[in-house]
């Protein structure tokens, strides 16, 4: 299985950027995201705020993404 990042603007605390994720893991966020009634520009907030200076935010967001699906399969 083969997908191609996709390029995707996000605002962050009024700041605008673009975030670069396959498409499994865009449809995974945005999942996410409203499972826990947030707007996707909020979560992706949080992960900013939460990430190590040295982690981009696309790799944040993949790592965030697979954390969520480990704690739904009871890992």
């Amino acid at each position: 299985m083969s997908s191609r990042p996709v390029k995707r603007s996000l605002t962050l605390r009024g700041h605008r950027t673009s975030v670069s994720l396959e498409e499994p893991f865009w449809k995974e966020f945005r999942r996410i995201a409203e499972a826990g009634d947030l707007a996707i520009n909020e979560l992706a907030a949080q992960i900013d705020e939460g990430r190590d200076l040295e982690t981009g935010l696309a790799t944040a967001i993949r790592l965030h993404v697979l954390e969520a699906l480990k704690r739904e399969a009871g890992r």
